[in-house]
């Protein structure tokens, strides 16, 4: 009877001890979800800040420009690399005047035969020098990621913060996810073999951002 009567008062104390802890601790992790975040500063210029990060992944940048000067400013940096003025671009994209800027530019979804790819961005981040960009039938996926090279036109306007703000802004004008989100910052890059950095293992060798003045 003893035993009995202290499994019972054990079982009593141990319930009363949860029944207090269970408050408190539920306090605690409330407080802690509604806590903003601690995140880091980017300052005040978001397009040096953003040309900056970009240019040590190994992203080449120009700009900012007007967009009427963009086409040539391609031009000039396909000719300085040996690289061929012939490419593909966004359905979006195909109002620009590429002829006039001496470019042969087709606007359709990429093939593995094509070189150069020029697309635009929803929008790009300052924090990370990270481009992100969405699939639609006017902005096919294959253009950044089949070429050698990828070329991204970039209003500085589209440049926020962070991701936080990326993807705030995404929910705010689109609502539903595309069918593919992605994420571009720098070359292609791997160090799965011997742990040498190789570019271009799974994308474009080189990224060339043309910040385009608003």
């Amino acid at each position: 009877m003893s035993g009995d009567r202290d499994t019972i008062l054990s079982r009593i104390r141990h319930g009363r001890a949860e029944r207090t802890v269970a408050p408190a601790y539920a306090e605690v992790t409330a407080k802690r979800q509604s806590a903003a975040p601690a995140l880091p500063r980017v300052g005040d210029d978001r397009v040096a800040a953003f040309s900056e990060r970009a240019q040590r992944l190994s992203s080449d940048v120009l700009g900012p420009m007007a967009a009427a000067d963009a086409g040539r400013a391609i031009a000039r940096y396909l000719q300085s690399r040996g690289l061929p003025s012939r490419a593909v671009c966004w359905p979006d994209l195909a109002g620009h005047d590429w002829a006039g800027a001496g470019l042969a530019v087709e606007a359709r979804a990429a093939r593995d035969t094509d070189l150069v790819g020029i697309t635009g961005a929803f929008c790009a981040i300052a924090e990370t020098g990270t481009l992100m960009l969405l699939s639609g039938p006017a902005t096919p996926a294959t253009v950044s990621l089949l070429p050698e090279t990828h070329i991204a036109l970039l209003p500085v306007g589209r440049i926020v913060a962070r991701m936080e703000d990326a993807w705030a802004l995404l929910r705010r004008e689109h609502g539903a996810l595309p069918r593919a989100v992605s994420f571009v910052s720098g070359p292609s890059r791997t160090a799965d073999i011997e742990q040498t950095v190789t570019l271009g293992a799974h994308g474009p060798y080189r990224v060339l951002i043309v910040l385009i003045r608003e």
